[in-house]
């Protein structure tokens, strides 16, 4: 056996002053932020204003998270309710436990209504935040690593990854060394981040192309790291919920990223209608004050032209006597 040269964190929980302080956090929070970074940046580039992007994360972010929330909670309901399990624990989003499929699904739902209210496009917003998402996603993946979840089989490869007996799952207590999922997905992730960005600026992709390619993309390489987790799952057939769900969504955004090829080329000319009425309002006319008004009515008429003056100027003839 090689000596792993991954080692996992001895803790994913700091305190502070009494207060814990949880990697898994930190990583989802750090990962959003430098989404929203980057998609301001990319949204401004556009032509749009970045106040869009920012209502677009305060209204998606918390629906994706909650989102996520819900589909791990669903498709592994076996970890919270049932006999032995405190069905309370579903909501301890702190322990780790969120799902990708939930969290794009509400959160582009809270996009959609973001772009509806400012009358911005969905599909320039999707492809905009496509790239910060999929990094979002890498950077996340490193709670998964704090919290010593969501790892492969067994492997005795130099990179495996060391998991400390209290965290191996029933029956492979005997192991070591573990194939590192998380890293898997975060190089993946990092892979898909860059081709993304190539392909918006060499082909100038518009009306959510962007978008799809990342979930093809993505999903493809879901599929394969998927396959190799050993945590406890709800299975169909002998293949992994996620596998089916990975393999269903790839096709379809396949689909809808050729339809999209062929039928809307090119990208939106105009993506945030907001600063488009913001330069086309006249501006206001002035209006006089009153107080203008009542001071030019006791001024004085004044002649306006020099004959008018000069008579004005000439002295009174003399009175003749009858």
């Amino acid at each position: 056996m090689f000596p792993y040269v991954i080692p996992s964190p001895p803790s994913g929980v700091w305190y502070v002053l009494g207060f814990p302080i949880r990697a898994y956090a930190i990583c989802i929070l750090a990962g959003i932020v430098v989404a929203l970074v980057i998609s301001m940046r990319r949204w401004k580039d556009r032509g749009g204003n970045p106040e869009t992007i920012e209502t677009v994360a305060i209204v998606a972010v918390p629906l994706g998270i909650i989102g996520a929330r819900i589909y791990h909670v669903i498709t592994d309901y076996q970890l919270y309710f049932g006999p032995g399990r405190n069905p309370i624990k579903a909501f301890y989003i702190w322990e780790g436990g969120l799902g990708i499929w939930g969290a794009v699904a509400l959160g582009a739902l809270g996009a959609w209504l973001v772009a509806r209210k400012r009358g911005a496009s969905f599909l320039a917003i999707a492809d905009t935040m496509a790239p910060g998402i999929v990094l979002a996603q890498a950077i996340g993946r490193l709670g998964n690593w704090f919290n010593q979840e969501l790892f492969g089989r067994p492997t005795d490869l130099p990179w495996g990854l060391a998991i400390d007996p209290a965290y191996r799952p029933a029956g492979f207590e005997q192991f070591d060394t573990f194939h590192p999922t998380f890293l898997y997905e975060l190089l993946w992730n990092l892979g898909v981040f860059a081709v993304l960005l190539w392909a918006d600026r060499r082909f100038r992709l518009g009306h959510g192309k962007v978008f799809a390619l990342y979930v093809v993309l993505y999903t493809l390489g879901r599929f394969w790291i998927e396959a190799l987790r050993i945590d406890t799952v709800n299975t169909i057939g002998g293949f992994r919920l996620n596998n089916y769900t990975s393999l269903i969504v790839f096709v379809a955004a396949l689909i809808w990223l050729v339809w999209l090829v062929k039928f809307r080329p090119g990208r939106e000319e105009v993506v945030d209608a907001s600063l488009v009425v913001a330069e086309d309002e006249p501006e206001a006319e002035v209006e006089p004050d009153a107080e203008d008004e009542s001071d030019a009515e006791d001024e004085p008429d004044v002649p306006q032209t020099e004959t008018e003056v000069a008579k004005k100027d000439e002295p009174a003839p003399p009175h003749k006597k009858p």
